[in-house]
This record gives C-alpha cells, sequence and structure tokens, in this order.
C-alpha cells in the first residue's frame, strides 16, 4: 500500500518531501490513523492537527485525548482547537455538517499559512468517493457531481483517494493501529451511512466488481468533465462581457448555440442562480425587456439585447456605504420613501448596471425639484455639508449619469412619474456615520 500511496502522490504531484512540512487532518479515525502511519513512512514531515467539534459529548474529548497520545508516541508535532460548531451553525444559518467543514478548513489553512506546510492533507479514500456520486445522485447533480472527490482542490490534497476501505482496514491489521470509531458511522439515520451499510452492498450482489468500475467510471467522467469545462469556458468567452459591476450575456450570440440551460447554468450558478430560475430565465430570452430574477446575492434583468447580471448590493471602491438594488412592477398601492437612506427611480429610464463611487469636482445632476443642471460642488456648498462630510459623498451612476447623491437627493430624471411601470429601489444597508447639516 506504500508504493500505491507513492505512486498516486507522484503521478497527481500532490506532495514532495523536499517541500516542508504537511499538515495532516488527523480525527483519531481508521482512516486518518492510516493517512498519517503512511505519511510518515514515506518520508513527510507531519503536523497532526484534530479538530473538536464537541457534537458527541465525552466521545469528542476521548478522541481529542486519543490523538494527542498518538502524536506524543509519534514524537511530532500536535495541534488542536475547540470548536462551538452549534452556535457557529446557528449563527451562520447552515447545517452542522456544513459548519463543521467550514470550521476544519479554515482552520487547517491557518496553519498551513503559520507553519509554511506545502498542502492540508485529508483521508478519503475510494470508498468515500463512490459514496459522495451516490449521494450527489440522490440529492440531484450536474456532471461536476458525478466526478467525485477532488484529487487536489488548491492546497487541499488527498494521497488515499485511490485506496478502498478493505486496503486501509488491512494496512490498520498490518501494523497493528490502534484508532477510535465514531459511534454515528454505524447508524443508518444519516443518509450517508445508508448508502455505506445498506445501498452498496445491494450493489456489490449485483456486481460483485461494483467498487472497481464504480472507481473507473468516475475517472472517466472526470477526464470528461475536463474537456466540457474547456468548451464552456470557450463559450463564455463569446458570449459573455465582464465588468467589475456586471456581467453581460448578449442574447444573440447565446442564440446560436443549442442547449442555452446548461450554457447559463454554468454561467449563473456562480452567481446564486438555481435550475428553476434558469429555465425561467430560458423562457424569458425570446419575450419582452424588463424581465428581472433574483438571487440571494443578484438580480438579472432581460434587457433588449443582453442578460444583465448585478449585484443586489452596491458597493463603491472605498466601501464607505453599501446599496440594496431592487427592481419591481408598480402597483396600486405603491408608496414612496420618506427618509433619506431609500429612494425610488423610474426603472425604465435606468441604464444597467449602475455603480457607486465618490464624488469628483467635475460631477453635475439634476436637482429634484430644482430647473435646470447644477454642479454637484455647488449642491453640496447649498446643503451646508462641510469639507470633510464631502470626502465621504458618493454618487449613484447609470451610463456615466448621476442618478442619486446618495441619502441626499436623487436626478429629476429620473424620478418616478405617473407613466412609471417599474421601479428601481435603492436602500442603504450600509451608511456612513455622518451628519449631512451642520
Amino acid at each position: 500500500m506504500l508504493y500505491k500511496v507513492q505512486k498516486f502522490i507522484t503521478e497527481n504531484d500532490l506532495l514532495d518531501s523536499a517541500n516542508g512540512p504537511v499538515v495532516v487532518g488527523v480525527s483519531g479515525g481508521k482512516d486518518s490513523v492510516v493517512l498519517l502511519h503512511v505519511l510518515m513512512k514515506l518520508g513527510y514531515q507531519c503536523i497532526a492537527a484534530h479538530c473538536n467539534f464537541h457534537l458527541r459529548g465525552d466521545e469528542s474529548n476521548r478522541d481529542q485525548e486519543f490523538v494527542r497520545q498518538l502524536c506524543k508516541q509519534l514524537d511530532i508535532t500536535f495541534l488542536t482547537v475547540d470548536f462551538d460548531t452549534f452556535q457557529y451553525a446557528a449563527d451562520n444559518n447552515i447545517s452542522i455538517e456544513m459548519a463543521a467543514r467550514d470550521l476544519r478548513y479554515d482552520w487547517f489553512e491557518t496553519i498551513r499559512k503559520n507553519y509554511k506546510a506545502q498542502a492540508i492533507t485529508t483521508g478519503h479514500h475510494l470508498d468515500d468517493n463512490i459514496e459522495t456520486v451516490l449521494l450527489n445522485l440522490t440529492r440531484g447533480t450536474g456532471l461536476k457531481g458525478l466526478t467525485g472527490i477532488p484529487v487536489k482542490n488548491e492546497r487541499i490534497v488527498r494521497p488515499l483517494l485511490s485506496c478502498t476501505h478493505a486496503e486501509i482496514t488491512a494496512y490498520t491489521q498490518a501494523h497493528k493501529l490502534e484508532y477510535v470509531d465514531d459511534s454515528t458511522n454505524q447508524t443508518t439515520a444519516y443518509v450517508r451511512n445508508k448508502i455505506r451499510h445498506i445501498i452498496l452492498p445491494v450493489l456489490e450482489e449485483i456486481n460483485p466488481s461494483f467498487r472497481k468500475t464504480a472507481a473507473e467510471t468516475i475517472t472517466n467522467l472526470g477526464e470528461a468533465y475536463n474537456i466540457y469545462q474547456q468548451e464552456i469556458q470557450r463559450i463564455k468567452a463569446d458570449i459573455s462581457i465582464y465588468s467589475d459591476t456586471a456581467l453581460r450575456i448578449d442574447i444573440q450570440k447565446l442564440n446560436r448555440y443549442e442547449n442555452q440551460t446548461t450554457i447559463l447554468f454554468e454561467i449563473l450558478k456562480d452567481y446564486g442562480f438555481n435550475s428553476d430560475q434558469i429555465n425561467q430565465i430560458v423562457r424569458a430570452i425570446d419575450g419582452e425587456s424588463g424581465k428581472v430574477f433574483y438571487s440571494d446575492s443578484h438580480c438579472l434583468l432581460k434587457d433588449r439585447d443582453c442578460l444583465l447580471v448585478q449585484p443586489v448590493i452596491l458597493e463603491d471602491a472605498a466601501i464607505k456605504s453599501k446599496l440594496k438594488l431592487s427592481i419591481f412592477d408598480r402597483t396600486d398601492d405603491f408608496i414612496f420613501s420618506t427618509d433619506n437612506q431609500t429612494v425610488h427611480l423610474d426603472a425604465d429610464k435606468l441604464s444597467m448596471p449602475l455603480s457607486i463611487r465618490p464624488w469628483e469636482p467635475g460631477d453635475s445632476f439634476y436637482p429634484l425639484g430644482m430647473k435646470g443642471k447644477k454642479k454637484l460642488s455647488d449642491f453640496l456648498i447649498d446643503q451646508k455639508i462641510n469639507r470633510f462630510q464631502k470626502e465621504d459623498i458618493q454618487v449613484v451612476t447609470s451610463k456615466g449619469d448621476i442618478v442619486w447623491i446618495v441619502e441626499l437627493r436623487i436626478d429629476d430624471r429620473f424620478k418616478v412619474t405617473e407613466r412609471t411601470k417599474r421601479i428601481a429601489e435603492l436602500k442603504v444597508v450600509q451608511p456612513v456615520a455622518r451628519p449631512f447639516k451642520e
């Protein structure tokens, strides 16, 4: 098994014993103990890192103490940390599993930087890979989900990914390695454990070589995915224009391609849009302009000749304030905002994307309620804004035209009128702490 692991490391360019230490995630379970033992046998300088998530009471503390004593026997650096995983999950509105993952890898990366380690290693093996693909299938997945666990993900590498659980078990027996068992691994209350203890054995009854054929299929799908990604990147470059504030997708160029749903999914998934929304966007491509779709972080506007994607939160370069953009149809019960941190504009008079920036001496606009054009510098004098307060003044622009002096005045050209059909709402979500009047 030592030769197999070293061959896998070399073929995938995972580690180099001459490049410094390696951070090894050691839970105390069979897989991580074998990983640590194998890497040490192969001549790598190991730093053992153990996370106590305090999810299993006394058992969590037992695991922590086991790894501490193991590292003492091996005479290697042992690092440990305690996490309030339940609180972190609640604070960030995520699952316990995701909370533990975030906490673990963030801490591992801190260790890697502090110790100038070449990589972070985890004990994922071939059976984990197969289980992950089956799990992704049950949840619904694209091609990416069928490629399994990546061998290398930036600084995270998985040297045991070519080894089966049976091979790892045989290694512990051959080297008389001790480890601790996680009692939750045996319960079928978790979906992954159902796959491990129920579904995989049935699949092996159907095909005794299932694990081998599954591994080969995952490898083949990974190679196919690489080819697929190359083509997706070519199409992205052809139909998309990226800027600091927005993404513009050319509808005419998009229409030259078949499988528009797949193309848009690959482009828009990074902006938080899900499959159902993308199906709706595809149906809206040949419809009237003005349709708007929202993810948690971005809005997509179907314009005349393009799909325009922009953050719902606008930020200036200095991040002095943040603005949330919303676009909606005007209704009979619409009520104008009465506070200076929220304004309503005629959405159809705006050219997307909107931008936010500090004001400049040459700026001018048409102040709401005033006749004609006015220099912004003169307007600020009229409003009794002192020179220190002026440093924080920001403007929202549409195709270079100022539409709002943030928290002060909108431009008359973009105001809501009786003919307005769609309204753009801009709302300050991170204000600058400043008094506007002396």
